[in-house]
């Protein structure tokens, strides 16, 4: 069982000791643990004095790094952060700052940004962010800012029920719901991280996540502090300096998305010395299905356990994950609950067997009580006190889970349902195959098709019948794509993550 020592952020990091690094850049002196905590009073006291207090709305955007973690965490202990990607054009803003009610924008000093119009058109006060690059990283004061005066009504510390984090669904096939997340949601999360991976003082996490996004913000950020270890944050994913950072860091792991480690693993050859030099413990992978192939090459080139896991939003992240070693870990499986308890269901709301596909749902202290003035949603995703997670799959008897996909990206050929992370496992170990990702094609007899997005490693040719005799193999035939397209790059999200609804009409196909 799980200890949760603290119900709050602020709680979270309270035992470490003062002079304990906690979050660092490259390049930058990290800043303690003992000054994370004089910064965190300081700006909740400077919101109370701004008028803003515990369950207001702060709407943050800033670009990836220590001052934007430091921001989440300060902010979060007395306020509700709302983070959003600062490449947002401004009709994204205009939705996001309306829908979320926000109170005020953080916004980095001098940064240009649409959000800056659109929180003045909707007469939202800005307060600027002011980062001191000469102090340690991630320190900041918050500017006065003259319209907004006067004492909170809710002042002091947030409490465990208060909401520190809401964030929005991707809004891939509807209207984006909020996900509103308490102190208890996600420390939560944050010690069932700390505790699948068992993070120490003396680890440190090199984080290249989007700090927008639930994986960076829980996993990189708050499991680390709350093991009293550090997170050293970059100025966001790039592959080519990754290993500049790596050298300089030698952390002790990472987390990323698939499409992130197998860019890392296109660069990892020419840089040998850097990791044989390094102190990796571990990699973690999460947030999309890591092709197994992937993983294979991940664990031969940097000799460390990968840890796949499986996480959304609206659990605070982590739900399973596969263990350390000596515990066995699977390739294509995210592994034993990890956090929440996880059942499979089928459509009428059954708990099936070990070996019976259903519906992955979950219960927990670190899931959402439910998505905010929605209650339409709310009544299709709970049932009886379990969330549905809308991914369909399979636990066998020793508990490890494996998916099949999410079920609205299920492929449906006149009836017969097609798994596209199963296609995509089988293409993938072709050898000139690097990328694959199997979508469904409108067809007007059998409603959808199997079409399949290739990048094929440099240097290296394939035609389609080439790959489509390869699949048939192992295949059935209903599964085998009827359409394959040769991409430069497969269009992915703002955190990485490939994208299959919608790619079709993307690439403007049909038959």
């Amino acid at each position: 069982m799980t200890d949760y020592p603290a119900d709050t952020i602020l709680d979270l990091f309270a035992r470490a000791g003062d002079e304990q690094p906690a979050i660092g850049a490259p390049g930058r002196v990290s800043l303690s643990y003992g000054d994370l905590r004089a910064l965190a009073r300081r700006t909740i006291a400077d919101l109370n004095r701004m008028g803003i207090g515990r369950n207001d709305r702060v709407a943050i955007v800033l670009p990836n790094g220590p001052e934007m973690a430091a921001a989440f965490v300060t902010i979060a202990a007395g306020a509700t952060t709302a983070p959003l990607n600062p490449a947002y054009r401004a009709e994204e803003f205009d939705f996001y700052l309306s829908d979320l009610n926000a109170r005020a924008l953080v916004i980095g000093q001098g940064m240009e940004s649409p959000a800056r119009a659109v929180a003045a058109a909707r007469g939202i006060p800005v307060i600027e962010l002011v980062a001191d690059q000469a102090a340690p990283a991630g320190s900041f004061t918050l500017a006065p800012v003259a319209e907004l005066t006067g004492a909170t009504r809710t002042p002091g510390v947030a409490d465990g029920a208060d909401i520190a984090l809401v964030l929005h669904t991707s809004g891939t096939t509807s209207r984006p719901k909020i996900v509103p997340l308490s102190h208890i949601n996600i420390t939560a999360s944050a010690y069932h991280i700390s505790e699948t991976l068992r993070l120490a003082p003396d680890d440190c996490c090199l984080n290249i996540m989007p700090l927008f996004h639930i994986h960076g913000l829980i996993a990189a950020t708050l499991a680390s502090l709350a093991a009293g270890a550090s997170v050293c944050c970059t100025p966001g994913f790039n592959a080519f300096r990754f290993f500049a950072w790596f050298a300089e860091v030698r952390p002790s792991w990472y987390t990323a998305v698939p499409t992130m480690h197998q860019a890392i693993l296109g660069l990892a050859e020419r840089n040998r010395m850097a990791i044989e030099a390094g102190r990796l413990r571990l990699i973690r992978s999460s947030s999309s299905p890591l092709p197994p192939q992937v993983m294979t090459a991940l664990e031969e080139t940097f000799a460390v356990p990968v840890i796949e896991a499986y996480g959304m939003t609206e659990a605070a992240h982590q739900m399973a994950s596969n263990p350390l070693p000596p515990a066995p870990r699977y390739a294509g499986s995210v592994g034993i609950a990890a956090g929440p308890e996880i059942a499979i269901m089928d459509g009428e709301g059954k708990l099936l067997s070990p070996g019976e596909l259903g519906e992955i749902v979950i219960r927990g202290r670190n899931v959402t009580a439910g998505y905010e003035n929605n209650p339409k949603a709310n009544a299709e995703a709970f049932i009886d006190g379990w969330f549905r997670t809308g991914d369909q799959g399979v636990m066998d008897e020793a508990g490890y889970l494996r998916l099949t996909g999410r079920l609205k990206e299920l492929i449906n050929r006149g009836g017969e349902k097609v798994s596209p992370i199963e296609v995509d496992t089988v293409i993938m170990d072709h050898p000139a195959v690097v990328q694959c990702l199997t979508f469904a094609l409108p067809h007007a007899k059998l409603g959808e098709e199997v079409a399949a997005a290739i990048v094929l490693r440099d240097g290296m040719a394939a035609s389609e019948t080439e790959l489509r005799d390869f699949a048939a193999k192992r295949l059935a035939p209903f599964k085998v794509p009827r359409k394959i397209v040769f991409l430069a790059e497969i269009p992915k999200g703002a955190t990485g993550k490939l994208q299959r609804i919608g790619l079709a009409e993307k690439l403007g196909l049909s038959i």
